[in-house]
């Protein structure tokens, strides 16, 4: 048993040393260069500049449903593609431009916020997948929502 267990460290050290060649010895030349020249080329990505991130509507009455409209500029090189939009809950709602916004062009993020059922300080995320460089761009909304007043017309006691 100890000859065999010997004999097999043995041809797994042959092998593992044999095959210590040189990776870069192996690499295509021609393959090298064309790489080399297209990492070199710095990849254009569009920009979504916001002039705001974030919006405040303030005391609202419950039941009410208010829209602000994010504005943005595309400051980057290349056309802006607002993929998506969700938002952290269903009571908002995003709406976007859907054509490719051009580099220095303005497109638009419009929010429509149900408070209807969302009594009390609310805060809600919108989050946007687009061909930026992070992929992803965040926008938020919030507001105090006042209670509808369940009592009226109860008789007092």
């Amino acid at each position: 048993m100890r000859k065999f267990m010997l004999a097999f460290v043995a041809i797994a050290t042959l092998s593992l040393t044999a095959c210590k060649n040189e990776a870069s010895d192996k690499v295509d030349q021609s393959k090298k260069e064309i790489a080399e020249e297209r990492d070199s080329k710095q990849q254009s990505f569009p920009v979504m500049e916001f002039e705001e991130k974030e919006f405040d509507f303030g005391t609202v009455d419950e039941g009410e449903v208010v829209e602000h409209t994010f504005a943005f500029t595309n400051t980057g090189d290349a056309p802006l593609i607002v993929s998506n939009a969700t938002a952290s809950c269903g009571c908002t709602v995003p709406t976007w431009t859907k054509e490719a916004v051009a580099s220095g062009e303005k497109g638009e993020m419009v929010v429509k916020f149900n408070t209807t059922g969302k009594p009390n300080q609310q805060m809600k995320q919108i989050r946007i997948t687009a061909n930026t460089s992070s992929g992803k761009e965040t926008l938020r909304i919030k507001a105090f929502v006042n209670p509808k007043n369940n009592n009226a017309g109860s008789p007092v006691k």
